[in-house]
């Protein structure tokens, strides 16, 4: 089947946007991702109001208004890839009213991998590359290889907020995965593997779901 209509779900840092960006080149899909939607339809106008008028105040885009962006995202696309979203029951259950998926790949990662990978995250404030100090370092300790700027650690990388970000993503995301788990599109993959290794096993479970 051409087109595969996947979702990918995993903790910050488990390697979702690089998995998602090898599913996009090897099956010519959309990536769609939450932030992208909103940003690219900030001005869109429903009947809860734009997403603008919550982006700009600071605040939280509530649920109904965020389903309907995703919905707009998936419409207008032959395949998609779909990260970040759904982030409750409530969205889960939008979700499967409007898209048929074929399947759910969930990227599990240890916490401690994960703090490892977020922590040691550097990026360059001026051209905005993005480095890690044991995965992928740059060329000279703490300048970036692209413009040569100082890089930098951002503030929600710290040993703290990462934990912090990691507990909340597991007080909203727990019921998601498990609604997921046991149907026949959930795929459970070893997340703490190479990128290579992750992309072998997605690759395996997209094509065994979409022969």
């Amino acid at each position: 089947m051409s087109d595969p209509r996947i979702l990918i779900l995993g903790a910050p840092g488990a390697g979702k946007g690089t998995q998602s960006k090898r599913l996009v080149d090897a099956y010519d899909i959309e990536h769609v991702t939450t932030g992208d939607a909103l940003r690219a339809n900030k001005h869109t106008e429903t009947e809860y109001g734009t997403p603008a008028e919550y982006m700009d105040a600071g605040d939280l885009v509530p649920d109904p208004l965020v389903n309907e962006i995703v919905k707009t995202a998936l419409e207008d696309a032959d395949g998609f890839v779909l990260d970040g979203y759904p982030r409750n029951e409530s969205q889960v259950e939008y979700l499967e009213d409007v898209a048929d998926l074929d399947v759910v790949l969930y990227l599990d990662v240890p916490e401690e991998e994960l703090v490892s990978r977020l922590t040691g995250r550097r990026v360059c404030p001026e051209c905005g590359a993005s480095y890690h100090v044991e995965f992928n370092p740059p060329e000279e300790e703490g300048v970036c290889d692209e413009c040569g700027a100082d890089l930098v650690q951002r503030d929600d990388d710290t040993e703290e907020t990462v934990r912090d970000r990691l507990a909340t993503y597991r007080e909203n995301t727990t019921d998601v995965i498990e609604h997921y788990r046991g149907t026949d599109e959930f795929v459970e993959i070893d997340g703490a593997q190479s990128p290579d290794g992750v992309w072998a096993d997605v690759r395996d479970a997209v094509d065994a779901r979409t022969e």
